[in-house]
């Protein structure tokens, strides 16, 4: 029996949160554009892609290390304090991990905004390592959202 853990994460980012939140909930469209170097596509299988109950598909780009395709669903959005919640159902994540959830917050702080990104999760076994490839996959998204948000230029 694998172990369960929690990981988390905040980052500060120049974006509003408004402009961010926007962004993260285009992602289903963004990403693949903007992030092409980390995203072939994210395709909807259910749903709208963005209210709970969606389910998406998630093909990442060649090189991608450890995961190359995920189903994730969305369990909850809270549109008014820019919260999201999902759950990867399917795909490379979950040989790893029997149970994937990870959950993202937006607020503003100053003139731009702190994401909070954070996952539990359970290992399929005890050589299973904590997720930190996620955690910082996350991150580095996060970065280049806001860069994108700022340049307005694809990276």
């Amino acid at each position: 029996m694998g172990s369960s853990g929690k990981l988390e994460v905040e980052i500060e980012v120049k974006a509003s949160a408004d402009k961010f939140w926007e962004c993260i909930r285009d992602s289903t469209n963004l990403f693949p554009k903007a992030l092409s170097h980390d995203y072939k596509s994210i395709d909807v299988l259910e749903g709208d892609g963005k209210a709970p109950g969606s389910i998406r598909l998630i093909t990442y780009a060649e090189g991608s290390p450890l995961v190359k395709v995920d189903k994730e669903r969305i369990d909850a959005v809270d549109e008014a304090n820019k919260a999201v919640s999902y759950s990867v159902i399917e795909g490379d994540l979950v040989k790893y991990y029997k149970n994937f959830k990870a959950f993202l917050a937006v607020t503003p702080k100053g003139e731009g905004s702190l994401v909070k990104w954070a996952c539990e999760f359970e290992k399929a076994s005890e050589d299973v390592p904590n997720p930190d490839l996620v955690k910082d996959f996350a991150i580095k998204n996060f970065l280049e959202v806001d860069s994108y948000i700022n340049t307005g230029k694809a990276f």
